[in-house]
């Protein structure tokens, strides 16, 4: 084992715990006994670069998530809920703790704004799909390769320079919900978008892609703003882009997004 992939897993062990430390070095070997891949994925990943205490576990399967979470739920005792629909699990296990299990996709748009069409792909296709650099990483679980890290857009280093990244030129017009979550992120971890993200970011704006978003879909993403610690420089963020302003006009006509605006103008002092 290489000393990069120790300290890897000594992280881990110090900031989750040897006994869930140990689930994830099992599930690592019962994925491989039924020839599938297992890999931590998402917020955890990134949080083991800063100080965070996120401890909200993912998993993503190269196979199916599904299977290999009823097989895994059985062996240790969990509690299983899982959605057909979607190939995603959650296992509550006996001391408490939950992980999340998704089945590696493939994402791709139809159209600028319409939810993806998905189908099983490989960790690589999972991890492009996802929103910013800090967040499409990966940490093997497999016996041979625990704590392994993959890291194929440079998250990493853009963890260093505090640095928002976009993955793709046309991300935004693929999900423009991602603007709403570029400033959670720059928010909430004292970061900075690169100045490639802020011009799609205005790209999109320009483009129109607010307007085309269900309204729910904008709620969704101002809600978990509002639930932030401090969102009050998300939401001048947003009001700087003038991502604000369309939601205003299509306020007057629903009634969710006049709501939720209230709320953002309360938060934020608007006047």
């Amino acid at each position: 084992m290489s000393s990069h992939r120790e300290n890897i897993k000594k992280s881990l062990i110090e900031k989750l715990g040897v006994p869930v430390v140990n689930i994830l070095e099992a599930a690592g070997q019962e994925a491989q006994r039924i020839r599938f891949r297992a890999f931590l994925v998402g917020g955890l990943v990134r949080d083991l670069h800063l100080a965070g205490n996120n401890i909200d576990i993912d998993l993503v399967i190269e196979g199916d998530g599904i299977e290999f979470s009823k097989i895994f739920a059985q062996r240790y005792s969990a509690r299983l809920r899982f959605y057909e629909r979607f190939g995603t699990a959650t296992l509550t296990f006996p001391a408490g703790f939950k992980i999340d299990v998704a089945t590696a996709r493939v994402e791709t748009y139809d159209r600028p704004v319409a939810l993806p069409r998905v189908w099983p792909g490989r960790i690589e296709d999972d991890m492009y799909r996802r929103d910013f650099t800090i967040n499409a990483m990966a940490i093997a679980l497999s016996p041979l390769h625990f704590g392994e890290i993959l890291d194929p857009f440079g998250g990493r280093a853009d963890i260093e320079k505090k640095k928002i990244r976009i993955l793709h030129e046309k991300s935004f017009i693929d999900d423009p919900t991602r603007i709403f979550r570029a400033a959670r992120f720059e928010g909430r971890l004292g970061f900075r978008m690169d100045e490639s993200t802020q011009k799609l970011i205005q790209d999109a704006l320009a483009s129109g892609m607010l307007e085309r978003l269900e309204d729910y879909r904008i709620a969704t993403e101002l809600t978990l703003i509002l639930q932030e610690e401090d969102p009050r420089p998300m939401i001048q963020r947003l009001e700087a882009f003038g991502a604000l302003e369309p939601i205003r006009t299509r306020a007057r006509g629903s009634r969710i997004l006049r709501k939720i605006l209230n709320e953002v103008a309360t938060v934020a002092d608007f006047r």
